[in-house]
């Protein structure tokens, strides 16, 4: 979001005119994959994403959805789709446990929660309970083996469709994250973290995802102010050099 408090997913169009980088690159250093994703690319997936909370899981503004997921393009595509229809997100790293009381005496189901296969099996407290569960996989291709309640989110978003949703229901003061931190406050907050990082439109973010995994800090800063971002998992730093001449990095994380 911008700080007006417009929606996140509106962000990936205040790039400058003319760019030929993506807004958006994943990759990871230990498999090799790689994902390139335009402005126009990523909106679409955060669209499929907002039409797959909104309409399959008949979710509303103020829904509680449960991100526990590393830093991917899946995961800045689940991100800015459930801000851009007014969903209250929680996310925590993948080093973290449980997820924090939503409200005081606060024990009943998110409405959604994502997390990604290999969490089912080695994280630190019980996955939170949701209504509506799906596991996100952080390779390529639809999942081969989905425990019974659950469902295959590169299935299911497919479904719905990439036109952005109207936004006019998301307001600047409505909470974004369950302290309370509104949409325009993680606005101001994205930018003052470009600016500690001297983050300015055009700029290129490389990040660490295994090092950086608040979103403000890997998503909503860059975008914020008009950089593009590649997120590196397993990042080989003997070759750090070779990335940021590859990927023309003006800045690392």
């Amino acid at each position: 979001m911008n700080v007006t408090g417009a929606p996140v997913s509106t962000v990936a169009g205040d790039r400058p005119a003319g760019t030929d980088l993506p807004l958006f690159t994943y990759l990871d250093d230990a498999t090799g994959d790689r994902t390139d994703l335009t402005a126009g690319q990523l909106g679409a997936w955060a669209a499929r994403c907002a039409g797959l909370l909104r309409d399959g899981c008949g979710l509303a503004p103020g829904s509680r959805v449960a991100v526990l997921l590393p830093p991917h393009w899946r995961t800045a595509a689940l991100l800015l789709g459930a801000w851009s229809v007014g969903m209250t997100v929680s996310f925590r790293p993948r080093a973290t446990a449980g997820l924090p009381v939503l409200e005081p005496g606060g024990d009943r189901p998110y409405d959604a929660v994502f997390v990604t296969p290999q969490r089912l099996d080695d994280w630190l407290e019980d996955v939170p309970e949701g209504v509506h569960r799906y596991l996100v996989g952080t390779v390529p291709g639809p999942l081969t083996d989905v425990p019974v309640g659950w469902l295959d989110w590169s299935t299911e978003v497919l479904r719905h469709s990439d036109t952005p949703p109207d936004h006019a229901a998301v307001h600047p003061a409505q909470a974004a994250t369950p302290d309370g931190t509104s949409y325009d406050e993680w606005g101001r907050l994205a930018r003052s973290v470009a600016d500690q990082l001297d983050l300015r439109a055009g700029d290129r973010l490389l990040v660490d995802a295994d090092r950086h995994e608040q979103p403000v800090q890997w998503l909503l800063a860059p975008l914020a102010v008009g950089a593009s971002v590649v997120v590196c998992a397993n990042l080989d730093r003997s070759r750090l050099g070779d990335r940021i001449a590859a990927d023309r990095i003006t800045r690392v994380r």
